[in-house]
């Protein structure tokens, strides 16, 4: 018995609503599931779904002293694979939910293999297509087995050619249960957990076209999948399906999620429930992305959707978070030019980061009282030394908090950072701007909301790369350095 894992889903921006036990259902409409569930009586039980990789309850029911129970409710529930969960909250066995909910369990705790679901043509379905294919998949698991005991080539090569075998005949079972069933659960499940097979590599005008295979996998990677079915996440692997698509078939690039995320969210806009999943996904995903320049796909979702309505899910709080998260980000992508930065020095006369001449201009927006400041500014004097001062690329380190003047000079003196341009905004610069009615700060407009921030830029003071580590970016420029010769 596999013990269920109840995963609260702490979303930031949203709350799920659950279905709540109300009149008893009709015959034509809501759910009424009867159970009966041997040992146990007078107590409990549950049933479970999955919310993409989460594990939720959907309903529960006391049991009578004859084990009989019934899960009921006026309103139906989203079909798909459900689980029946014990009062110790151990998970007992799978069945599924299709359009038609009224139906029958009969089950012993002591006996899982011989569950008799009565009134359900897709759980009929669902047992004989699991039993079959379960005896397949323990013969290839044999099959492997003896593959790697193999102690001759004879015998792996034998092994081997079983091995193929037996997993052609579970992928040709899988395909005509479908053909023969186009239109059950079962075969829904089927195609949601399919994906393609990689095709050989093919010759065209007598060259190998390498890239084939892989286009051919991208390209029918969601074939029989429309996004706007809610079922997809009744499922244990539609997430995981997704998470995989992203990880192997679309480059990091931004443009080229962007083009995803749209289709998909465009597509799955009329589903209730997977629309919301989607989009709350990929913007807690993209809010703040794994990978460098990532966050122009939040932008991209919160000016095509969030911005355009998209916020009955979303409470006043969690509007405005979202809202000032990306006008903080929509003045610092890369490829854009720099914010305008004009700044007093130690000397508190004006200078400004676009009349600085410089093939590169690293800035390093930072606090003297920041501990890992403390640790990563001398780190950057180190590698500015050793390669950057040799290849002309000039510092701008911007003191964020003008309350430790005293600090912040003493600090300069003392780790002799003499070659870099040193500034601070004064106060009456921000106030000027505030009564100006100028919307943004320095903060803002360079999203510094943690120290140290960094930005490396180009010669036409145009942001190139932001938000790494100091490796990564003397990594960068030594890169973008090496093809530009």
């Amino acid at each position: 018995m596999r013990k269920l894992f109840i995963a609260f889903l702490l979303f930031p921006l949203f709350l799920i609503a659950q279905n709540k036990k109300t009149a008893t259902a009709s015959e034509n409409n809501g759910r009424r599931i009867q159970i009966v569930l041997k040992p146990y009586q007078n107590t409990k039980i549950f049933i479970g779904t999955n919310y993409g990789n989460n594990k939720i309850f959907a309903d529960s029911c006391i049991l009578n002293e004859k084990s009989e129970g019934i899960f009921q409710s006026k309103d139906k529930l989203t079909p798909g694979i459900y689980f029946v969960v014990s009062p110790k909250m151990n998970i007992l066995f799978d069945f599924l939910v299709d359009e038609k909910q009224q139906f029958k369990i009969i089950a012993d705790t002591l006996d899982l293999k011989n569950i008799n679901i009565v009134g359900s043509k897709d759980n009929e379905l669902f047992q004989g297509y699991s039993k079959s294919i379960n005896n397949l998949f323990i013969q290839l698991n044999g099959i492997e087995q003896n593959y790697k005991a193999a102690k001759t080539a004879a015998d792996s090569a034998t092994f081997k050619e079983a091995y193929f075998v037996k997993d052609k005949e579970i992928k040709e079972k899988r395909r005509s249960f479908v053909a023969a069933n186009p239109n059950s659960m079962m075969s829904f499940l089927l195609n949601t957990m399919e994906v393609p097979e990689a095709p050989s590599i093919p010759i065209v005008n007598g060259k190998a076209d390498s890239l084939f295979p892989f286009r051919y996998v991208k390209n029918h990677y969601w074939d029989n999948i429309v996004f706007n079915d809610n079922r997809l996440l009744r499922t244990p692997f539609f997430e995981k399906k997704l998470d995989d698509y992203f990880k192997n078939y679309v480059s990091r690039e931004p443009d080229s999620i962007i083009e995803e995320v749209q289709y998909m969210l465009t597509v799955s806009k009329t589903g209730k429930e997977i629309y919301p999943f989607l989009l709350f996904k990929f913007t807690n995903k993209y809010i703040s992305p794994e990978f460098m320049g990532q966050d122009k796909v939040f932008l991209h979702i919160y000016q095509n959707f969030f911005a355009k309505g998209d916020t009955v899910l979303l409470n006043d709080a969690s509007k405005k978070s979202l809202r000032e998260r990306a006008y903080s980000l929509m003045a610092n992508q890369l490829g854009l030019p720099a914010p305008i930065l004009v700044l007093n020095d130690l000397q508190d006369k004006k200078f400004a980061l676009h009349n600085i001449k410089a093939p590169y201009t690293f800035i390093a927006f930072w606090d003297p009282t920041c501990g890992h400041c403390k640790v990563e500014i001398p780190r950057l004097d180190s590698i500015y030394n050793a390669s950057w001062k040799q290849l002309n690329v000039k510092i701008v380190s911007v003191n964020i908090n003008t309350k430790e003047m005293t600090a912040w000079k003493t600090y300069i003196k003392e780790h002799k950072l003499d070659d870099w341009y040193h500034g601070y905004q004064s106060d009456e610069d921000l106030s000027r701007e505030i009564r100006e009615g100028k919307p943004t700060t320095i903060r803002q407009l360079y999203d510094v909301f943690k120290t140290p921030t960094f930005y490396l830029l180009d010669k036409d003071k145009k942001i190139i790369a932001k938000n790494l580590a100091l490796e990564q970016f003397n990594d960068f420029l030594q890169s973008t350095i090496k093809k530009a010769k």
